[in-house]
């Protein structure tokens, strides 16, 4: 598993360090960032989670609160690990003789 850096809230000082990672093995985006309030939480439950959804957050997830100013970090992030994925598409697709999706 490779797991690469991002970027760091650009506002950030020693501590309370909102930072955003890509493994690079599947694209996933790993986040680490503030919790959110009981405010912020009530507010989601409010707004709902969309159809056929329960309108509940299951203790192995969270809520969190990623600040605005980030917005560019978590971009180059998505750009990343959209491009991990390609590769790794491109890398199954060579180990089966061909292009992947190919039939």
């Amino acid at each position: 598993m490779t797991i690469r850096f991002v970027g760091i809230d650009p506002e950030t000082g020693q501590g309370n360090s909102p930072t955003v990672w890509v493994d690079e093995g599947n694209g996933d985006l790993l986040v680490q960032t503030y919790v959110a309030d009981e405010a912020s939480i009530d507010g989601v439950l409010a707004a709902g989670h969309g159809p056929d959804h329960e309108n509940t957050i299951p203790a192995h997830e969270g809520v969190f609160r990623i600040p605005a100013r980030m917005v560019p970090i978590l971009r180059k992030a998505c750009d990343e690990a959209e491009r991990s994925q390609l590769r790794r598409d491109a890398e199954l697709g060579d180990e089966h003789g061909g292009a992947p999706g190919a039939a």
